[in-house]
């Protein structure tokens, strides 16, 4: 009980611990620079063609993912609530395809916006089943809705400070971000229910790489005008997601596991 205690306290300082070090940040404004992206060469009359088009991925993965989850016997959860924080993650992938293809096509703040709702649902969603599995379920379906409502309105905290002329990313940094170290020491720290855990670590390596894609596009793009490092991060990203649909696919019960030891021995 004591050390279950203390893996609790744990987590919450270090998510309390990461809230401050983001709001002991200066604000963070919208840099109007992100909008002049590498690769804006146009296609079939598509502007920035390979930035809109590769947003494809996200919908193949978030679609694939939602058929998977609710299609009987392709996804094995001890618990069927267990699938919601999930459908969440994916629903914010395939939606994301649709909001950053809008954005691609001209991008702006605004559409910017919609670009990152979607997201948000993913982080979240992800975060949410993370909690579920790790520390306890009926915990993870408590957060699910208020971790997607502390998305949304980080981003919608951001549009209204830049329609006023002080943007703030910070409250979205924190969503993007945070959830990384704290699905860490749930790895970490608490036991699991499922098989394949150590493939979350791939997921955040890869997602890490689909960020630095992002912050080198021009550079990549320069290296032989063939593809932006923006259009890299997309199907990276996508790539992200799909090993997390993997890992639902292929992963089992723990309990079902040692059952099995124990019929063999």
């Amino acid at each position: 009980m004591k050390r279950a205690r203390g893996r609790a306290v744990a987590l919450v300082a270090t998510a309390l611990a990461s809230i401050a070090i983001v709001l002991a940040l200066p604000r963070i404004p919208q840099d109007p620079a992100y909008h002049h992206l590498a690769d804006g060469r146009p296609w079939l009359g598509i502007p920035n063609a390979l930035n809109v088009l590769s947003n494809a991925a996200f919908a193949v993965v978030g679609i694939v993912g939602l058929v998977a989850l609710f299609r009987p016997g392709v996804v094995r959860l001890r618990q069927g609530r267990e699938r919601w924080a999930y459908a969440c993650f994916f629903a914010g992938i395939a939606l994301t395809s649709l909001g950053s293809a809008y954005y691609h096509l001209a991008p702006s703040n605004a559409r910017l916006l919609w670009d990152r709702l979607p997201m948000t649902l993913g982080f979240m969603g992800l975060l949410a089943a993370m909690l579920g599995e790790r520390v306890d379920m009926t915990l993870g379906s408590r957060v699910l809705v208020p971790l997607l409502g502390l998305g949304v309105a980080s981003v919608l905290y951001w549009g209204a400070t830049e329609r006023m002329g002080a943007g703030d990313l910070r409250p979205y940094a924190l969503v993007q971000f945070a959830p990384a170290p704290l699905i860490v020491m749930l790895l970490a720290a608490w036991p699991p229910r499922y098989t394949r855990g150590g493939d979350y670590v791939a997921v955040l390596a890869v997602y890490g790489l689909a960020k630095m894609l992002e912050w080198l596009d021009r550079p990549i793009f320069e290296l032989g005008r063939v593809v932006s490092g923006h259009t890299l991060k997309h199907l990276v990203a996508a790539g992200a997601a799909g090993l997390v649909l993997r890992m639902l696919w292929r992963r089992t019960p723990v309990a079902d596991v040692r059952r099995g030891e124990l019929a063999l021995v």
